[in-house]
């Protein structure tokens, strides 16, 4: 269930298939640049919502948390990277810019967890996603969409959920 709006959207996940789902609608309209930050507590679906996100990718590799690796990369058949940063373990926005998020960038979308650690660096346009634990299972996402492609990304997704049911 979902109430839409131009530049924001909220879902509410009864699971996490339904999350999942959700993730999936979203990365099979990720490209190249686009920027993805996650904000929840532990446990609120952020990486769950990545594991859609590359599914809808295409992406051939599993996904898992990479908070202690920082970066995981999930390709596609073509080669194509989806870059999956963790912030949590970051101590500051200097060791942020040191990861050069601009080379990743330069060659696909990038997805971050604890994204509200390093949003001093990250750019001012972008796809936020605040998740929150509910009842059970339940996680209420937020979508806030910064900027003319992200309103078009989550326009597009709001679309895609309507004819989806």
């Amino acid at each position: 269930m979902f109430v839409p709006s131009a530049v924001s959207l909220e879902w509410i996940s009864r699971s996490p298939q339904q999350t999942q789902v959700l993730g999936a609608a979203l990365g099979r309209l990720l490209q190249r640049g686009d920027v993805i930050g996650l904000q929840g507590e532990l446990g609120a679906g952020k990486t769950t919502l990545v594991q859609g996100m590359a599914q809808g990718w295409q992406a051939q590799d599993s996904v898992t948390s990479p908070t202690f690796v920082l970066v995981n990369v999930y390709r596609r058949p073509d080669g194509a990277p989806f870059f999956h940063l963790d912030a949590y373990r970051l101590e500051s926005t200097a060791e942020a810019e040191e990861l050069d998020l601009d080379a990743f960038l330069a060659e696909g979308p990038l997805v971050i967890e604890w994204a509200e650690r390093i949003a001093l660096v990250l750019p001012p346009e972008r796809l936020w996603v605040a998740l929150e634990h509910g009842e059970g299972q339940t996680r209420r996402l937020r979508f806030s969409a910064r900027g003319p492609r992200y309103e078009w990304l989550l326009k597009t997704l709001q679309e895609t959920l309507l004819q989806t049911g």
